[in-house]
This record gives structure tokens, C-alpha cells and sequence, in this order.
């Protein structure tokens, strides 16, 4: 997926029924800090008998998200979108996640065929009035959300794993910067490898860190 299209965006039904509460949608990303590779967003609505053990992606061990990330794929609605470096490079990193989270939530509607009560979102901003893509006033951010709403939890979660297989697959093309290991975040061994062997086209040129290299290159 990375590197073909700017921008991919894929949806699933659950087999299992979500039940007759009104939708309420949680939407996080992964993916803003590191110098390579996509931002992911993904939105998700719980089916009847969630996944026990959601948390933040980040306070889960890799081990444990492997495990709850299929459940949630089999018995929740889901959208993801990913936004594909040149993209990012493009609109800047901030406007590539409001894309990817009004783009996840689009293509999770459209398969859900029916209208949210409510979106909630991770952080302290929302694309409401920054994306046009974005069309749902019933939208609210909460800082720490992924820690604090089962719904956005489970969507960090199939995020953060979504792009964690982008980056291990283009680790095999690309394997002098670690990216099974780093996820292409700014390590060590990650720097060290952009000034042996220069950025690929997966590299974030807007980034200081490899824009700097290009420019003593």
C-alpha cells in the first residue's frame, strides 16, 4: 500500500450485530511524529460485546494488541485511512491526520449507511472547520480519549497495527533504518542509517531531521 497512492482509505460491517443504541463513533491515528512511512487514522463503533482489555494502543504490549486487534476487526464497523508521505509532505503533518480522521470516519459512515449521535476523538482538536471532508458537527475531542472511551481505544488500536505491518513490510525493501523495529521513528539506528544511506521516497521531506540530511547530502 505504501508508496502506490497518495491516500488509501478501507471499510468493514461486523458479521455481528452492533444493536439499536445510536452510533457513537471513536476516531485516533497513528503515525504524526515519525520521519517515515504513513499517517493511519481509524474510526470504529463497537459491536454489542466489545473486546474486554481496551486501552490506549501505546499502554498495550505489542503482544496484547495482536490479540485484540482481529476481534475488533471481526465484531466492530471500522474505517481506516492512510496517508501516504508525499501527502503529508504535501499538507503538512497536521492537515494529513485531520485528512486520514475525516476520511476513516467518511468510509465507516457510508458502510454503516446511518448517521452518528456523536464522534469523539482523541486530542485537543478536530477536523470540524479544518477539513471540508468533514461534515459532522456532533463531533468532540477529548485529551487522553484513547485511554478514557472503549471506542476510541479500539480505533488506536487497529490504527497503530494497521501502520505497524506498513512499516514492518517496507522494512523489506528498505532494511538499513529499522523500521520493524522503530516504526520509522527518529532512533538511533534510524538517523544513523539516513546519513549513511540518504532518505527513500518514504521519508518525510518536510521532516527537519530529513530535510537537513537532503541539504548536507
Amino acid at each position: 500500500m505504501i508508496g502506490k497512492t497518495p491516500v488509501s482509505v478501507l471499510s468493514a460491517t461486523p458479521e455481528r450485530r452492533l444493536g439499536a443504541a445510536p452510533l457513537v463513533i471513536g476516531v485516533d491515528e497513528a503515525g504524526r511524529g515519525p520521519l517515515a512511512g504513513p499517517v493511519v487514522a481509524a474510526a470504529c463503533v463497537l459491536c454489542c460485546d466489545p473486546p474486554s482489555g481496551l486501552d490506549d494502543s501505546k499502554k498495550l504490549s505489542a503482544r496484547r494488541r495482536a490479540m485484540l486487534e482481529p476481534d475488533i476487526l471481526a465484531n466492530c464497523a471500522w474505517g481506516i485511512a492512510v496517508i501516504e508521505p508525499a501527502e503529508i509532505d504535501r499538507l503538512n503533518i497536521f492537515q494529513a491526520t485531520m485528512l486520514a480522521m475525516a476520511l476513516a470516519t467518511a468510509r465507516l459512515v457510508e458502510a454503516l449507511k446511518a448517521e452518528p449521535l456523536e464522534i469523539l476523538i482523541d486530542g485537543n482538536m478536530t477536523p470540524h472547520g479544518r477539513r471540508e471532508e468533514w461534515r459532522w458537527p456532533q463531533v468532540r475531542a477529548i485529551v487522553g480519549g484513547d485511554g478514557k472511551q472503549a471506542c476510541i481505544s479500539a480505533a488506536s488500536i487497529i490504527a497503530k497495527e494497521h501502520r505497524d505491518r506498513i512499516m514492518r513490510d517496507a522494512a523489506t525493501a528498505h532494511p538499513h533504518y529499522g523500521w520493524e523495529r522503530n516504526m520509522g521513528y527518529g532512533t538511533a539506528e534510524h538517523l544513523e542509517a539516513l546519513r549513511t544511506y540518504g532518505p527513500t521516497p518514504l521519508h518525510r521531506r518536510s521532516f527537519a531531521p530529513v530535510s537537513q540530511m537532503e541539504m548536507f547530502a
